[in-house]
C-alpha cells in the first residue's frame, strides 16, 4: 500500500493494473515492430532492451514525468518505431501542465515521425506529415482535451462545495439572525409585562391597608401575567412545526397608534407618564413599530431603574423623521436592584439601525435617563 501510494499518488488499485497494462501492451507492441524490422541478433536484442525499458518508464514515470518516456519513445520513432511515441505523446499532454514544454515536445516528437532527413518526394513528406499528425498531433489533442475536462469538472465541483458551504453559512446566519429576532420580540413583550407585573407587586405593599386598592392591583396583575403567557404561549408556538398548522391568534403587531394604550397600562401600574406629541399621524408599519418597542423599552427601565420618576414620552414629525423621545427623572424612592442584562437597549439599537435611524440611550446631570431614537419615515 505504501510503495502504490508512493509511485502513484491518488491512484487505486484498478488505476495500477491500468498503468501496468499500458506499459506491457506498449513493450509487446515495440518488441513486435523490432521484429519486424529485423535488424540482426545484436540489433533486436538492444532493441527489446530499449523497449523494456520504455514500459518500465511508462509503467513508474507515465504520470509523474511523461517527458522521460516521450523522449525513449521519440528516439525510437526516429527509427521507424512509432508505438511509444504515440502513447507517450498522449502522456505529455494529459500530464504536462506548461504550454511551452508542451510545444516543445510536440515539435520534436513531430520531427521524430517526419524524418525529414529521409524524404525526396512530395507523397514521401505528404506521408510523413500524416504519420506526424497521427502519432504526435491527435494524440496530443485528446490529452489536452481530458486534462482540460478533467480541470472543468473539477472547478464545476470546486463551485458546487463552495456554493453548498455558502448555502449552509447563510441558512446558519438566518437561523441566528431569526433567533436573535425572537429574542428581541420575546424580550420587549413579554419582559415589558413581566416588569409591569413586579411594580404592580409593588404597589400591592405599599397598599397593603387599603384593601379595594390591593384588590384592584392584584386583578392587574393576574390580567398581566395571562397576557404575558399568551404571548410567550404565541411565540413558542411559532417556533414549534407541528404547531404552525394551528390557529394561533396573529393580531397585528402594535405601533404607533397604540401608544396611548401602552401607557394607560405603565399608569395602572403605578408610574407617572405624561404624553405630548401626536400619535396618529400614519406612519410606514415597520417605524411605528419601533417608535412602540422605543417607548415600551424605556417605560420598562424606568420602572426598573427609576421606581417613582415622573416619565415623559414626546412624539414629534420633523421633516422626514419621526422622533421619539422618553426622558424620566431620578428616581423618587429607593426600590430592590432590578436584574437585567442591558440587552434591551442593545436590540433597540439593532432594530432602529436596520430602519436607517439611529438611538440615543444617555444618563441626564439631574440622575434621569434619555432614551431618543429618531427615524425616517
Amino acid at each position: 500500500m505504501r510503495v502504490r501510494d508512493r509511485l502513484w499518488p491518488g491512484l487505486g488499485a484498478r488505476g495500477v493494473w491500468l498503468e501496468l497494462h499500458v506499459a506491457v501492451s506498449c513493450a509487446a507492441v515495440v518488441a513486435f515492430e523490432v521484429a519486424a524490422l529485423n535488424p540482426g541478433p545484436l540489433g533486436s536484442l538492444l532493441l527489446v532492451l530499449v523497449a523494456v525499458l520504455l514500459g518500465f518508464l511508462l509503467l513508474l514515470l507515465r504520470r509523474r514525468a511523461p517527458l522521460v518516456p516521450f523522449g525513449v519513445g521519440a528516439a525510437l520513432a526516429a527509427i521507424d518505431i512509432s508505438t511509444g511515441l504515440l502513447v507517450t505523446s498522449y502522456a505529455v499532454a494529459r500530464y504536462v501542465g506548461s504550454w511551452r514544454i508542451r510545444a516543445a515536445a510536440g515539435v520534436l516528437g513531430g520531427l521524430a515521425a517526419l524524418q525529414p532527413w529521409d524524404h525526396d518526394t512530395f507523397n514521401e513528406w505528404l506521408a510523413g506529415g500524416a504519420t506526424a499528425a497521427l502519432l504526435v498531433v491527435l494524440p496530443g489533442a485528446l490529452g489536452v482535451w481530458q486534462r482540460t475536462r478533467l480541470q472543468l469538472l473539477a472547478a464545476l465541483r470546486d463551485r458546487a462545495e463552495r456554493a453548498e458551504a455558502e448555502r449552509e453559512l447563510l441558512a446558519r446566519d438566518a437561523v441566528l439572525t431569526e433567533r436573535t429576532r425572537i429574542a428581541r420580540e420575546m424580550h420587549d413583550a413579554v419582559g415589558h409585562r413581566v416588569s409591569l407585573m413586579a411594580l404592580q407587586a409593588g404597589a400591592i405593599e405599599m397598599a397593603a391597608g387599603d384593601p379595594a386598592r390591593v384588590e384592584q392591583l392584584a386583578r392587574q396583575v393576574q390580567d398581566a401575567g395571562r397576557q404575558a403567557l399568551d404571548e410567550l404561549r404565541q411565540m413558542v408556538g411559532v417556533l414549534r412545526a407541528e404547531d404552525i398548522d394551528d390557529q394561533a391568534p396573529l393580531g397585528p403587531q402594535p405601533g404607533l397608534d397604540d401608544l396611548p394604550a401602552l401607557l394607560a397600562r405603565a399608569r395602572e401600574a403605578g408610574l407617572s407618564v405624561r404624553l405630548t406629541g401626536q400619535t396618529g399621524v400614519p406612519v410606514d408599519a415597520a417605524v411605528g413599530r419601533a417608535a412602540y418597542r422605543v417607548v415600551q423599552e424605556a417605560l420598562t427601565n424606568a420602572g426598573k431603574h427609576a421606581p417613582g420618576a415622573d416619565v415623559q414620552v414626546c412624539v414629534a414629525h420633523a421633516e422626514g423623521q419621526l422622533v421619539v423621545e422618553v426622558l424620566n427623572g431620578p428616581a423618587s424612592r429607593i426600590g430592590a436592584p432590578a436584574p437585567g442584562g442591558g440587552y434591551g437597549l442593545v436590540g433597540l439599537g439593532e432594530r432602529v439601525r436596520t430602519l436607517g435611524g439611529r438611538l440615543t440611550a444617555e444618563p441626564r446631570l439631574d440622575g434621569g435617563f434619555r432614551v431618543e431614537a429618531v427615524l425616517p419615515t
